[in-house]
């Protein structure tokens, strides 16, 4: 529902979009009028619409004249901010960015310090960063290596820091042109993709976790954890933060609410991961099924940032090590490696794992969720067979003439010719059974 407006002495002021400027809507000698006040924040816009009131009062052409040219001036007026200081303005506005982790919070911060560190002048002006000056900041963060979501994540940051300053500055956000972004064909040479366990690997994922020799921080729950996401393709953090409440030993169902996408499954137990879980029981002390692991995974800096996921993360990734595969990989044009095995590989191997027994889509994606990428990577298998027979049916237009070959219709129709030729039914199923063998 629409913004309901603000009735004036004389007008009113409105918004045409929720998280658009508001605009100033009066009659001046008998014709309607409508002009952006160039804000999207309520009392700022009512602010400028009183000050043009006076305007709209003048009875001569010249007064009129003269207090529009003075209202114009008003509005297109802006308030000087340093860039140095624009970061508490913006910390503190009502329209910034609600990310739902400390981690992105903090990302904002160091995207803009990052862009204050690049101009290196303190009496610089929020209005006087130019798209000229957005452009050669796009420029500066292409010769860091980084790859391309990583460079556009920062550039989307500070425009919208930009975007809720906007009554500091004039015109267009800088940040806003397309220019400054960059394109994803850019890294199509060097796209790396996610690789899924074959059966073989992950059979030997379980044979280490079960093995003594191999070290790592509360082993008995990583087990647990690795068996979780392998039979239920589920992501890292829904694996490490099940709770016993949504396991249902009797009924052997799990219930999960995914962190990421805010959706619930429910996905039947399998009877390894039964027999993982009632094992897990002997240690049932905490609300978590793994609680070591989740009170580790959970844990944070001084900041409220979340540093224990990524602690966890690298105990996980040490297993996949022990069996002989190197979870990163160089790219060329990356300072960081890219990550090719991971837990997330599980999720990668459940899919085509269901999509090799002929499960249907919908089916897999009630278990692990939405998400078409996955899903679409480890199918299109059956795609691919329909393919190859229509390039099958289409060559056999275009068998070289000069070939002996007799096509299976050619056969029949030779055999019926045959049998029409007979003098008696009583036929030499031999002849026959030569014919049709070609």
């Amino acid at each position: 529902m629409s913004e309901k407006p603000v009735q004036l002495e004389i007008g009113s002021v409105f918004k045409k979009q929720t998280k658009g400027n508001y605009y100033f809507r009066y009659q001046i000698n008998g014709q309607r009028k409508c002009i952006s006040l160039k804000t999207s924040i309520k009392k700022d816009a009512v602010v400028k619409a009183k000050d043009m009131i006076p305007i709209l009062k003048a009875t001569t052409t010249e007064v009129i004249s003269a207090h529009v040219k003075h209202a114009r001036d008003l509005i297109g007026k802006h308030k000087k901010l340093r860039l140095v200081d624009a970061w508490d303005i913006y910390s503190k506005h009502p329209e910034k960015s609600t990310p739902s982790t400390v981690a992105e919070v903090l990302g904002y911060q160091a995207s803009y310090k990052e862009f204050v560190n690049y101009i290196d002048d303190n009496d610089k002006m929020i209005h006087e960063i130019t798209e000229g000056i957005a452009w050669e900041y796009s420029e500066h963060l292409r010769s860091l290596n980084i790859s391309v979501d990583t460079h556009n994540r920062k550039i989307g940051r500070i425009r919208k820091i930009f975007e809720v300053l906007e009554g500091y500055r004039d015109g267009k956000n800088p940040f806003a042109v397309k220019s400054v972004r960059r394109k994803t064909r850019e890294e199509q040479a060097n796209k790396v993709r996610r690789l899924s366990f074959t059966h073989e690997q992950e059979q030997h994922l379980l044979q280490v976790l079960e093995d003594d020799k191999y070290k790592v921080m509360y082993k008995p729950e990583i087990r647990v954890i690795y068996h979780i996401g392998m039979f239920t393709g589920q992501r890292f953090k829904d694996c490490v933060l099940l709770k016993w409440s949504n396991v249902d030993i009797n009924k052997k169902r799990i219930w999960v609410m995914q962190f990421k996408t805010g959706k619930e499954v429910s996905i039947p137990i399998a009877p390894k991961l039964l027999t993982v879980l009632k094992d897990a029981q002997e240690w049932k002390t905490d609300q978590y099924v793994c609680p070591n692991v989740a009170m580790r995974y959970n844990k944070v800096d001084k900041n409220g940032k979340n540093v224990g996921n990524n602690l966890v993360n690298i105990d996980a990734l040490r297993v996949i090590k022990w069996i002989g595969l190197e979870p990163s990989v160089e790219v060329p044009g990356r300072k960081k490696k890219v990550t090719v095995y991971g837990f997330h590989s599980l999720r990668h191997s459940f899919v085509s794992h269901c999509a090799e027994t002929g499960l249907p889509k919908a089916v897999v994606l009630s278990i692990i969720g939405a998400n078409s990428e996955i899903i679409d990577k480890h199918y299109t298998h059956i795609g691919d067979e329909a393919q190859e027979k229509a390039i099958a049916a289409i060559s056999d237009h275009f068998e070289d003439s000069t070939e002996d070959k007799i096509t299976d219709g050619d056969k029949i129709r030779k055999a019926l010719t045959y049998i029409e030729r007979l003098p008696s039914k009583n036929c030499q199923i031999q002849d026959i059974e030569k014919i049709l063998k070609g």
